[in-house]
């Protein structure tokens, strides 16, 4: 019985790993951890009994510990709760599904404990993979991605160290926004951002796909989790979402993972790894699909993965001030506080903004972007 603690499991990807554990039968949630949807959190609580629930709210968990009174559990609140549940002494795996950099410490927290992390918050690897990665070396604890890309460059590792990458392909479906230039952007609304061709995903994650910064977030990431440079990732749209990511190596031979786009194919692997499992779901039908096609992004037009290259080169604190400044700009952007061009423009004018700090603790990040929220509300107060 393999024992795990999910920390966002209210979002999307925390539910999809909790349809896994349902699939296979031999996984035990020993924690979960929640920001403040408390009804789903409650049905999660009496259907998988863990031990443990975080919500960030105090009164929300108040809420909870009365509406569970029946329940042997354990309810805590806020990043000490958080921290205890990425700590919780039964899990073997942590998996952080939390959004935005709220998950560096119970990460760190995780892996001083000894936890394996399947790691789905990417601005942990965004801000700090200068900490997490030799600290994951040091300590001897794995690092298994749960984004489909990073899942699949990781999957087209296997049977390959020692030999040499010459460069990373990073695939990305182009959005719904794919071949629109700048003036069709300046008119886009919520729910125009909200629309993915492909993917079904959180509202926060589909607004950066539509600007691409996702990807360009994703970008970083990868250059942390494989160790390779920024101008060794190439990103290529790929309408489809059937190429997952792509490993060139020195000798120009090119490994691929294809599957259908769908969530629950990395997160499994993360689980199991390296084992494989039957996954129920739609396969691939290469007949009925006809033919997959590639293009070049167009860096102008979406100009949020310009912009991650150059924080991704320049290094240090900047990378954290991208992450912020997207966060703040696309929390204004969906409560229809700002229009949709001003999320890039937010994000040039941070980073203008900073004095990059070379190698940040895990203080200087979190200083970094107190001082980015603090500079863009008073950017969109001027404004």
């Amino acid at each position: 019985m393999k024992k795990i603690a999910i920390l966002g499991s209210t979002g999307s990807i925390g539910t999809q790993t909790l349809e896994v554990v349902e699939q296979n039968g031999d996984i035990q949630v020993t924690a979960l951890a929640a920001g403040s949807n408390i009804v789903l959190l409650e049905k999660q609580i009496r259907k998988f009994h863990p031990v443990l629930a975080c919500v960030w709210d105090e009164q929300k968990a108040k809420e909870l510990r009365t509406a569970v009174a029946d329940l042997d559990v354990k309810i805590v609140s806020g990043m000490d709760g958080l921290m205890e549940t990425a700590t919780q002494p039964d899990a073997e795996i942590v998996v952080t599904a939390v959004v935005g950099m709220i998950g560096i410490r119970p990460t760190i927290a995780a892996m001083k404990a000894g936890k394996d992390i399947a790691l789905a918050n990417k601005e942990t690897l965004v801000t700090a993979g200068h900490l997490i990665m030799p600290l994951a070396k040091e300590l001897g604890v794995k690092i298994l991605p749960v984004d489909s890309e990073h899942s699949a460059i990781f999957q087209s590792l296997n049977g390959e160290h020692g030999n040499k990458i010459h460069k990373i392909l990073l695939t990305a479906s182009g959005g719904p926004f794919r071949g629109w230039t700048r003036d069709q952007l300046a008119g886009v609304q919520v729910e125009d951002a909200l629309k993915h061709p492909n993917w079904t995903m959180g509202r926060k994650i589909t607004i950066d796909s539509s600007t691409m910064v996702n990807k360009g977030l994703e970008v970083m990431e990868a250059h942390w989790l494989f160790d390779v440079e920024m101008d060794q990732i190439e990103v290529v749209v790929q309408p489809q979402s059937v190429i997952h990511s792509m490993v060139e190596y020195e000798d120009g031979a090119v490994i691929a993972q294809l599957g259908t786009p769908d969530m629950k194919l990395p997160i499994q692997y993360a689980l199991y790894y390296p084992q494989r499992r039957f996954l129920p779901g739609d396969r691939l039908d290469f007949a009925k699909m006809g033919k997959i096609t590639f293009e070049a992004p167009d860096m102008e037009v979406f100009r949020g993965l310009k912009l991650a290259y150059e924080a991704g080169r320049r290094g240090g604190s900047l990378p954290t001030v991208y992450n912020a400044a997207n966060e703040y700009a696309v929390s204004k952007f969906l409560k229809r506080e700002i229009p949709y061009l001003a999320i890039i423009e937010m994000i040039e004018s941070a980073m203008e903004h900073h004095y990059t700090v070379e190698n940040p603790n895990v203080e200087q990040i979190l200083e970094a972007e107190r001082e980015t929220y603090e500079f863009l509300q008073m950017m969109q107060f001027n404004l």
